[in-house]
């Protein structure tokens, strides 16, 4: 147990057979907000009352851009979830009622190569909360008990709900995939919610990290979070001058925006040897120089989530303080506020937005 108290009294005898949602119904409109019925969880699965869920990029890729779910609108969209368990289905320790937790956005299936080989975060059969089932932008949701982690009672539960993608994603990407040791250069191109955490996960780990970006505040947080370094995107070659800066280049650079520019930038920034990290979703196609990589041996890396065996291991550095969270998160809105959330979004400010559902 968390140590914060239930919700309701477990019997959950006046549970609302219904709930407030903001439901997706297809690209190029806003979310519209309704009373639908509540989910039942199955077996194997918990009742989740949301207390926070994290508005995403990803979200708008479905919303503005005509990126499609796998499951066909009405949908409801949003993976970053934190809240409290309320009602568990056939096979699930009742103890688990009244305990916070953070979801992993991705439901594995424990049985095919990927899953079997520790690389859950990749699995073949894969179900995603606000794409393939339904997400956080609701009162309440329904997910496999094994994908939710308690979230220790220090941690902040609202802010919470950003550990489930923003935090540990970052954490996968420069720790599992791009492998960083300390003392390596890297550079992160995109210093938004997704590339500030790659910037102080990176800087945990050792390395120096030059942090690219057009916001000047951004950039100032990037050096908060550890960034040696900072680079104004605006005044000439970024690429140039992080070679200039480095003696021909980094160890590492991360593409944290997912745009073909931002990526060739990402790629120009590298040394001979370096490993490009493809770590924002690109809807188009860079152009990659195939004898540049060859004979620089450069190593094109991508990304994905995080494994669920490591959101344990970022909820424990947020807890002790290794790994921020609370600065990230710079506006909150009501579920009936969420399209001006995404507004506001969509304009680049602040960080980390959230929805509060109380």
């Amino acid at each position: 147990m968390s140590g914060r108290a239930p919700v309701w009294d477990p019997a959950f005898d006046e549970l609302a057979s219904t709930m407030r949602a903001a439901i997706f119904t297809g690209p190029g409109t806003r979310l519209v907000l309704g009373t639908i019925p509540r989910p039942e969880p199955a077996p194997g699965e918990i009742l989740l009352k949301v207390v926070a869920c994290g508005l995403c990029h990803s979200d708008l890729h479905y919303m503005d851009h005509g990126v499609p779910t796998f499951k066909a609108p009405p949908l409801i969209l949003g993976h970053e979830i934190s809240g409290t368990v309320v009602r568990v289905g056939p096979g699930v320790d009742r103890e688990r009622i009244g305990t916070s937790v953070l979801l992993a956005p991705v439901t594995s299936c424990g049985d095919c190569a990927m899953c079997r080989t520790g690389r859950e975060n990749v699995c073949v059969r894969q179900r995603m909360l606000g794409n393939t089932i339904d997400g956080g932008f609701a009162e309440f949701v329904v997910a496999p008990a094994r994908d939710a982690f308690e979230i220790p009672a220090d941690v902040p539960l609202e802010e919470a709900c950003i550990i489930a993608d923003a935090l540990t994603t970052a954490f996968h990407a420069i720790t599992r995939r791009a492998r960083v040791e300390a003392g390596e250069t890297v550079v992160v191109v995109g210093c938004g919610g997704l590339g500030l955490n790659v910037v102080q996960v990176a800087s945990l780990v050792g390395a120096k990290v030059i942090a690219i970006d057009i916001d000047p505040s951004k950039l100032d947080l990037a050096r908060a979070l550890g960034a040696a370094a900072t680079i104004d995107a605006r005044d000439g070659d970024a690429a140039k001058r992080v070679r200039a800066e480095t003696g021909g280049g980094a160890d590492v650079a991360v593409d944290a925006i997912g745009n073909p520019m931002t990526q060739e930038q990402a790629l120009a920034s590298l040394r001979t040897g370096g490993r490009l990290l493809l770590l924002g979703f690109a809807a188009e196609n860079m152009s990659l120089p195939g004898g540049r990589v060859t004979y620089r041996e450069i190593t094109v890396i991508g990304t994905l989530g995080c494994r669920p065996v490591d959101f344990p291991v970022v909820m424990d550095l947020v807890r002790r303080g290794r790994l921020a969270l609370g600065r990230l998160v710079t506006h909150r809105h009501r579920l009936d506020a969420i399209n001006d959330g995404f507004d506001a979004l969509r304009r680049g400010e602040g960080v980390r937005h959230i929805v509060v559902m109380s």
